[in-house]
């Protein structure tokens, strides 16, 4: 396995492999080609050096993906923490290792920053992912909240075709 920043040529694959399950099939547009905003989401992700869109490679297929986003906070004596978001491994290779060697070699990548914490959250519809996180170490400490605004892109297509 091979981890690696993402591409922009890797764009169409890895927004495929965000949309290739339930809840991705109902807020992704892998349309072809891709609409504008992802093309915005990825030079903003890659412009920034607080976020990396990593990738795990098999015999030079995207067999993986995740964002990894570090944030200085003032809490924990201004300590660094880094978010792990989207993580997604491709269908045929699910249950293969890819995800947990993907999540270890962002825990690495945060380390080497010296953060104090990594944090991720997943969705209360996907209990394998919870016990797969849990098996990595990670533990259901806090209770996560999210606010879905109108403005969002996919709340937007939602909405058009309801």
């Amino acid at each position: 396995m091979r981890y690696r920043s993402a591409t922009r040529s890797d764009l169409p694959t890895l927004v495929q492999m965000l949309a290739d399950d339930a809840l991705g099939a109902i807020r992704e547009d892998a349309s072809d080609p891709l609409p504008q905003s992802y093309l915005d989401a990825f030079a903003a992700i890659e412009g920034d050096p607080t976020n990396e869109l990593l990738v795990a490679e098999r015999d030079g297929a995207i067999a993986g993906l995740l964002q990894l986003t570090f944030i200085p906070s003032l809490t924990h004596r201004g300590g660094l923490r880094a978010m792990i978001e989207g993580v997604r491994v491709h269908s045929l290779e699910r249950g293969q290792g890819v995800g947990a060697g993907l999540v270890t070699h962002a825990i690495g990548l945060a380390r080497s920053r010296a953060c104090h914490l990594v944090q991720l959250t997943t969705d209360k519809q996907r209990p394998d992912a919870l016990r797969f996180y849990e098996g990595l170490g990670f533990r259901a400490s806090h209770e996560g909240l999210k606010l879905p605004l109108e403005s969002s892109p996919t709340r937007e297509r939602n909405r058009a075709v309801d």
